[in-house]
């Protein structure tokens, strides 16, 4: 590739600011889309936000001047989106919750600092990871049609608004996606999430009211609380974490040559995992690396990596203004649940691209390898609260991490490929 700009360059500071943007907006809208899983008042909520931003932007320095040292997105792990979501629709303890997200990056930096990444790696076969990319997407259904349909502010009817937004949104992102070229085709959700807010504050208008006390608000969580149903529950979730975490360095690093990539690899997965450890202390999700930045490098021509730290910059500059993250974790809900619709759209693109390529399901034998714990994930996200013994309840609760269960079981037991 012909680049403008390589990985260790560093452009005029007249360009600089235009190619930090393009950073900074998608920053933005990959943290933006996750601030609705916070819970308790408005003022926990607003801090729950600006911390997550703080870690965002921290991360990604951390990362472009001492992990992996290229141009990769950071932000919240959707995969641990699932897990919160699930977790707390299994009625398990906030607390409990999070000390599970510091287990599983104590897990993630051992992992990278041990040189165990290439042997993991053999347990995950093609068929493994199309279901675990399908999982995320359908264990995160019910949540997308929550937010779709959040009553509108002022009225009990939340159908109107979100569904028809949903219904026109998404088509057009697909359309945007398929003519859109270069930058512009990297900006599509950030400009979804704009108009649509812009669109939805026009029908519902809303009082700015920025909770600004927030002495009461700790910075980190209460208390450690080590639920074994919990922390097993992550520690799946984290199988896919890392998966992409791995998935998206080597990536990078074969388009634009690298070198010492198993350096850069155990480097920027430790620090995926030290700085798990730090969101979990902090009660917020967990950063990894993004697999988005190909494209922007393409449309730009310039991988360098000191573009990323302007945008880092603003990412913790957002985190200190209360007045800017009431705006950005402020996007209606139905905004957010219409990308999100459109983001599991293309997640499930890309396991479907995968399962052509690699010929995941090329018998029905295959086939029921992937179909078995897509069902039991689903059945698992469906099942009532009471009716799993609280003692297994975070686990079982779990569709995501059931699912991941039963396809390692599957493949590597029940099922396995018969050879010759």
């Amino acid at each position: 590739m012909n680049l403008k700009y390589g990985l260790d360059d560093r452009p005029p500071v007249g360009q600089m600011p235009a190619y930090a943007l393009q950073w900074f907006v998608l920053a933005v809208a990959v943290v933006a889309t996750s601030t609705f899983v916070a819970t308790g008042s408005e003022a926990e909520k607003m801090f729950f936000s600006q911390k997550m931003f703080a870690v965002t932007g921290i991360t990604t320095i951390i990362q472009i001047l001492w992990g992996h040292r290229m141009p990769l997105v950071v932000g919240p792990a959707a995969v641990l989106l699932v897990g919160v979501i699930t977790s707390l629709r299994a009625e398990a303890d906030v607390d409990a919750i999070y000390s599970s997200i510091i287990c599983g990056g104590v897990a993630v930096t051992l992992l990278g600092a041990l040189g165990a990444l290439r042997r993991l790696g053999r347990l995950f076969t093609p068929r493994i990871v199309v279901v675990i990319l399908m999982l995320i997407a359908f264990t995160l259904a019910p949540t997308i049609s929550g937010l779709v349909f959040t009553p509108a502010a002022g009225t009990d009817s939340p159908h109107t608004f979100g569904l028809l937004f949903a219904l026109m949104a998404t088509p057009a992102m697909v359309v945007a996606n398929r003519m859109l070229r270069g930058v512009w085709k990297s900006l599509t959700i950030p400009v979804a999430l704009v108009v649509g807010s812009a669109i939805y504050y026009m029908l519902y208008p809303t009082a700015i009211v920025v909770e600004s006390d927030y002495s009461q608000v700790s910075l980190f969580i209460d208390r450690f609380v080590f639920d074994p149903g919990l922390v097993l529950a992550f520690i799946l979730c984290y199988t896919a974490l890392l998966i992409n975490d791995i998935g998206s360095i080597e990536s990078l690093g074969a388009m634009l040559q690298a070198d010492r990539m198993p350096s850069r690899l155990r480097r920027g997965v430790c620090i995926t995992g030290a700085m798990n450890i730090v969101a979990g202390s902090l009660g917020v999700l967990g950063p990894v690396n993004y697999s988005m930045s190909p494209g922007v490098i393409a449309s730009s021509s310039c991988a360098s990596r000191h573009a990323l730290l302007p945008a880092a910059v603003g990412l913790i500059l957002c985190a200190l203004s209360p007045h800017l993250i009431w705006l950005l974790s402020h996007i209606p809900n139905p905004v957010i649940g219409s990308v999100l619709l459109y983001l599991m759209g293309t997640q499930l693109a890309a396991s479907f691209d995968m399962m052509r390529s690699t010929g995941a399901a090329a018998t029905f034998g295959d086939a029921l390898t992937l179909s078995i714990p897509i069902m039991i994930a689903l059945l698992c996200t469906s099942l009532p609260a009471a009716a799993v013994p609280e003692i297994i309840r975070p686990l079982i609760g779990n569709g995501f991490a059931m699912g991941v269960i039963a396809v390692m079981l599957m493949e590597h037991l029940f099922n396995r490929p018969q050879k010759g």
